[in-house]
């Protein structure tokens, strides 16, 4: 199984690889987001929804309302600067797993997610604050990976871009050319398929992660962590081969 997905997180990048690693990342998202929703009543995947919300608690007085909004925000640009420091100090020392790390760490938050939701009903006034920080900075720590490797091109804890593309690409698509002396409009598309799979792969998430959370409750943040080890695992077993050879082979 790890041949298979070996390159999904090396750093030698292909596109074929961005899209796959990319359609994974959305559907975690997409349960994280859906699955955090059915646990905290909150969306935590995009900032556009916690900014305005931000701006309509302090006009209502709900000034601690609009902290813990605050404090999300902080969050998911935590997360991000996580991502950015994790894979620069991978290339710095040479690392194979300078793209898995930040995933692993997402893998660790999932799991802190789950054990989190086993006391919100306790001390829900504790607990759910930090509950939906630690989303946040999980989504902030995804998106800013697939960024980074995409360069870009791909999001994956946020659909308005992708579907704002995919309508730019349908109304190209769509468009009748009439006038022969003027240049074609045409669409793209590779890149309809491509916004079109990674809405899918989001949707499809939030199916699964709506279901596993009514019926299964936090135990569906372990498949969404092992999934993310599994795209880990062997990029960061190469380092650790690498990295013991040489102590292996120096004499007693």
């Amino acid at each position: 199984m790890f041949p298979l997905i070996h390159g999904w997180t090396a750093i030698q990048r292909t596109a074929p690889a961005n899209v796959r690693l990319g359609v994974v990342l959305c559907f975690v998202a997409g349960a994280t987001n859906a699955g955090g929703f059915l646990a905290v009543g909150r969306y935590t995947s995009h900032m556009t929804g916690i900014v305005s919300s931000i701006a309509d608690d302090l006009v209502l007085g709900r000034l601690a309302v609009a902290a813990t909004g605050l404090i999300s925000l902080l969050a998911f640009v935590l997360g991000a600067m996580c991502t950015a420091m994790l894979v620069n100090w991978g290339f710095q020392h040479r690392l194979r797993s300078s793209y898995s790390l930040p995933l692993l760490l997402e893998s660790v938050a999932l799991l802190m997610f789950g054990l989190f939701g086993a006391a919100l009903n306790s001390m829900a006034s504790i607990f759910l604050p930090l509950t939906v920080v630690l989303l946040c900075f999980m989504m902030g720590l995804q998106n800013a990976v697939i960024t980074k490797i995409s360069k870009a091109e791909i999001r994956t804890t946020h659909i308005t871009g992708l579907v704002t593309d995919l309508g730019i690409e349908l109304g190209k698509l769509l468009y009748i050319n009439r006038n022969p002396s003027a240049s074609r409009v045409l669409a793209d598309r590779s890149r309809l398929r491509l916004q079109m799979t990674l809405i899918g792969g989001f949707f499809a998430g939030g199916l699964a992660g709506a279901l596993g959370f009514k019926y299964g409750g936090y135990i569906t943040t372990l498949p969404l962590a092992v999934m993310l080890w599994m795209l880990c695992l062997r990029p960061l077993l190469d380092d650790v081969r690498r990295l013991a050879a040489p102590a292996m082979n120096r004499p007693l």
